[in-house]
């Protein structure tokens, strides 16, 4: 098998990695003010796809759109422009500053072998000994920054915190090969286990009647 062949396998087998979802488009013909204006008045928001030196504009509306921004998941989303599908990212949306209106989104096409940067959520997994001790489980870190290909999405990093002890972290450092650079820290906690006030209290108790023994 080539590079190529290789690379275009990767590519379709990663589409059983991570979660998708559709939206419907269609191409834009005029991309000035005016137009922009005239498409948010009809109740569609204006888009762009980049893909490699390509700029794709379109339109889609806030129905289409609503499952894609008001979630907290990653998908890959396979843009449908007039019939005709890519995959891409949302990289960028922009608001109305007082309004939250949704005014633009921008989006990068997925492209076999290309590097893309992203943010990916973790998903903490496993049940910590700490916690089954009385401790409490603080999460420090939503979603990191990785550098990828379109073969090495995830839609979610999970982080096992089975391993934590009452006071322990787990952090970037302690994660498990995951088939692309994360770019955060690796010295940044991820999640921690807190020992709580009340057990600080009767851990201190019990030493100091150790002691007086």
């Amino acid at each position: 098998m080539s590079t190529d062949q290789l690379i275009h396998y990767l590519f379709k087998k990663s589409k059983k990695i991570m979660q998708t979802i559709t939206i419907s488009g269609q191409a834009r013909t005029e991309v000035g003010k005016k137009a922009t204006k005239a498409d948010r008045k009809n109740g569609n928001v204006p888009c762009v796809m980049y893909a490699g030196n390509e700029v794709v504009h379109f339109t889609s509306t806030m129905s289409s759109l609503r499952p894609l921004l008001f979630t907290p998941n990653f998908y890959k989303v396979i843009v449908d422009i007039n019939g005709t599908t890519s995959e891409a990212l949302l990289k960028d949306v922009q608001t109305h500053p007082v309004t939250d209106e949704i005014l633009h989104l921008d989006f990068i096409k997925l492209i076999p072998g290309a590097t893309i940067f992203a943010e990916i959520p973790i998903k903490i997994v496993g049940t910590s000994a700490g916690v089954k001790e009385g401790g409490k489980l603080l999460v420090k870190v939503r979603k990191l920054k990785v550098r990828a290909t379109a073969e090495t999405l995830k839609d979610v990093i999970e982080v096992d915190i089975t391993p934590l002890k009452l006071g322990q972290s787990i952090k970037v450092k302690d994660l498990p090969e995951q088939g692309f650079q994360i770019l955060n820290s690796a010295s940044i906690p991820l999640a921690s286990i807190e020992i709580p006030r009340a057990l600080r209290s009767a851990a201190t108790a019990a030493a100091s009647a150790a002691k007086k023994k």
